[in-house]
């Protein structure tokens, strides 16, 4: 008898305990179980499972027919920030998802590169619907969304570093940036000449391009520069430099897929993001982050986090006004200062570190659509695509990444991560560093990204103009 009544108290807690399970899955349904059946369950199991980037496959496939029904439609696409983060979303994560997908490449930075010049193909060749491209090039234009990720980026990459690697990895990426920067022109100029090319040519509208800075800081102000001092239409000048500056970017990116890899073949020679070995103090601090709980982080403290990067960057902006310093570089000098003196809460820290991952993971390869749409001519790149120009610029791009990342070992930092950074100096300007890391995966290496694209890229072609116009011409 006895026997029969713990038989039957056991039944009740069973039952008890399934119909709180299923209570608990009522109010959480994100927590379903493989046996449970039927709607909604194998509806939530599909979203949970299968997913385009991070965008959940249903949702996806739904985003795809509201674009393509409001095309056809009404005949055009709003640019409304509501329509284009649908639709940026969309092609972007589309994208990335078949250049991860793709053999061998794949795993080499394949994703940023597809995400960036399969939407300029599509321009190009009309395969893209007009409305599609019309209101991608107008949203991109009018609200400069690049610059409020990259700020995003910046900011939280800098507050989530210690201060001794801040301070020691800005002091000594210096070394491999000019090492790598004079070792790439020499061997550019070299190659160039053994192809019977003259060293004028070569290094006026081959190498310096490369290491220019990108467009806006680059390819514009040598196209100016050019055409003053040699007498060019600025037209003519920028058509010559404007694709190399972009297939020195697309190397870059290449360069930055198979250091990943590398990195992931020999981990003894990347610190995956950290320029410095970390020393013994750092790795009791790391005991201890790790020892604690993760701070809860509420809609206030991420709210908090972004607008810590807007008013960082508006710093950097009244500082270009006043002094003619980028408004990246700037920004990127304000965060660094406010993170040594400790100016912000570790809860608003925090929240710079989320707004970072959620950038990273989220809108990177939107904005890589937006940017492979509106500002990457697939003509242009196409015409550079001659055997001499090819071999001159991966030759170029490859000595100064292989340059930094042994210069960067002869002076104890993370070899990969330094030549991540080499690879930068060859990058589309902010575009191209947003591309370089992403196939690196090395995002949190993007303050000295910047330093290596804006501050080289100025000083190099500064530099460069000043020697032509006094010592060439």
């Amino acid at each position: 008898m006895a026997d029969l009544n713990s038989i039957g108290k056991m039944r009740t807690e069973e039952e008890s305990v399934s119909s709180s399970d299923e209570k608990k899955h009522d109010k959480w349904p994100y927590n379903v179980k493989q046996q449970q059946q039927g709607w909604p369950y194998n509806w939530w199991r599909l979203m949970d499972n299968y997913k385009i980037g991070v965008i959940p496959l249903p949702l996806f496939i739904i985003a795809g027919i509201l674009i393509f029904a409001e095309v056809l439609v009404t005949g055009k696409l709003p640019s409304e920030i509501v329509v284009m983060v649908v639709t940026c979303a969309f092609f972007g994560f589309l994208c990335g998802e078949i250049g991860k997908r793709l053999p061998i490449v794949g795993k080499m930075g394949a994703a940023a590169i597809c995400a960036t010049f399969i939407p300029s193909a599509l321009v190009y060749y009309g395969f893209l619907p007009t409305p599609v491209v019309q209101a991608t090039t107008k949203f991109y234009k009018d609200t400069h969304i690049l610059y409020l990720y990259i700020c995003c980026i910046i900011v939280g990459s800098i507050m989530n570093m210690d201060k001794r690697t801040l301070i020691q990895g800005f002091l000594k990426i210096f070394g491999p940036m000019v090492c790598g920067e004079i070792v790439g022109m020499l061997v550019g100029v070299g190659v160039g000449y053994i192809l019977g090319l003259s060293p004028f040519d070569t290094f006026f509208f081959l190498v310096l391009p490369i290491m220019a800075g990108g467009v806006g800081e680059g390819a514009i102000p040598l196209s100016i520069g050019y055409a003053s001092i040699l007498g060019m239409e600025q037209g003519e000048a920028l058509g010559r430099v404007l694709p190399i500056v972009m297939l020195g970017g697309l190397t870059g990116i290449i360069c930055g897929g198979v250091l990943n890899r590398l990195g992931k073949l020999y981990p003894h020679l990347t610190g995956n993001g950290r320029l410095l070995p970390a020393s013994e103090d750092d790795e009791l601090m790391d005991d201890k982050k790790e020892a604690k709980a993760e701070p809860i982080i509420d809609v206030t403290t991420f709210a908090s986090g972004v607008l810590l990067a807007a008013i960082l960057y508006m710093i950097g902006m009244i500082g270009h006004k006043l002094t003619g310093i980028p408004a990246p570089v700037g920004m990127l000098f304000a965060a660094v200062f406010v993170k040594l003196v400790s100016g912000v809460s570790p809860k608003v820290l925090s929240g710079s570190q989320v707004v970072y991952k959620f950038f990273q993971t989220s809108v990177t390869y939107p904005i890589l659509f937006a940017v492979g749409v509106a500002i990457t001519p697939w003509d242009k790149i196409v015409a550079a695509f001659t055997v001499t120009n090819l071999i001159v610029i991966v030759c170029t791009v490859v000595s100064l990444v292989t340059t930094g990342f042994f210069v960067a070992k002869k002076l104890g930092m993370h070899p990969i991560d330094a030549a991540v950074i080499s690879c930068c100096q060859s990058g589309q300007g902010g575009t191209g560093d947003v591309a370089i890391l992403t196939a690196a995966e090395r995002m949190e290496l993007m303050p000295f990204a910047q330093i290596a694209t804006r501050i080289g890229g100025a000083i190099n072609v500064s530099v460069s103009l000043l020697i032509l116009g006094n010592f060439l011409v």
